[in-house]
């Protein structure tokens, strides 16, 4: 996934520094370099831009100014010689703040905060699940997975990580989601969230052990805010058909 970005920066030692990070970044993909805010937003008023690497002290309008007139789906990085501004960056919701001087590491960073980003957003657009709700797609170590969610046992949370547990297979897939997003993409009759970590498959559910669930020999505890959802499906519904 390519980001198109601007930089914005009254210096040129600066607007060429941050070309040359973005140069190298393959991800990232350079529109144009502005000297001012003005003529950025001349720019950005014909041209849709995803990321601005913004400076904030400029003339005539800045950074912070400047980064209130962006439409909702252009995100910003500040890049600037003064600290003091970082409560104002997170105020308008900046991705990340670049105090100069930075290297090409601190940027990469925060580059990778902004891919990452958008990758959530591309990810909550797109619907992750067939429309025949049979199966799940996933990206996993570069790869796009078709799984069938037939052979899903549950899935895990790993902080910004979904662990999938599938039908003979004893090692999960992993891919950068959240349990909240493909909770919202599962088809209800056939998965339910037990637990904030834990989604789990409903008929492959073996054993129910007081507040535990059991699933291929794996303990699954139905924490008290999950509980009363789980005991009404066990109530109305009968586990071995």
């Amino acid at each position: 996934m390519k980001i198109t970005c601007v930089i914005v920066d009254d210096e040129p030692m600066a607007l060429n520094l941050v070309e040359s990070y973005v140069e190298k970044t393959p991800f990232l993909e350079l529109k144009k370099k502005c000297s001012s805010a003005i003529e950025a937003l001349e720019f950005i008023k014909t041209t849709s831009v995803d990321l601005l690497f913004l400076d904030i002290q400029m003339p005539d309008l800045t950074g912070i100014e400047f980064s209130k007139m962006l439409p909702k789906e252009t995100r910003v990085i500040f890049t600037t010689a003064f600290d003091q501004y970082a409560l104002e960056g997170f105020k308008v919701e900046a991705l990340d703040y670049l105090l100069k001087p930075f290297d090409y590491s601190e940027f990469l960073v925060a580059a990778n905060k902004a891919s990452t980003w958008f990758e959530l957003v591309k990810r909550k657009k797109q619907p992750i699940i067939s429309e025949e709700k049979e199966f799940l797609f996933v990206k996993s170590e570069y790869k796009q997975l078709r799984i069938k969610l037939a052979d899903v046992l549950y899935f895990e949370s790993l902080k910004d990580y979904i662990k999938i547990w599938i039908k003979d297979n004893p090692k999960a897939i992993l891919t950068l989601m959240s349990l909240k997003t493909l909770e919202e993409e599962l088809p209800e009759t056939q998965f339910m969230r037990v637990h904030r970590s834990f989604i789990v498959s409903l008929k492959n559910v073996e054993v129910i052990e007081r507040s535990q669930i059991i699933i291929n020999k794996q303990r699954i505890t139905v924490s008290d805010q999950y509980k009363p959802k789980f005991l009404a499906f066990v109530n109305n519904n009968s586990l071995n058909s």
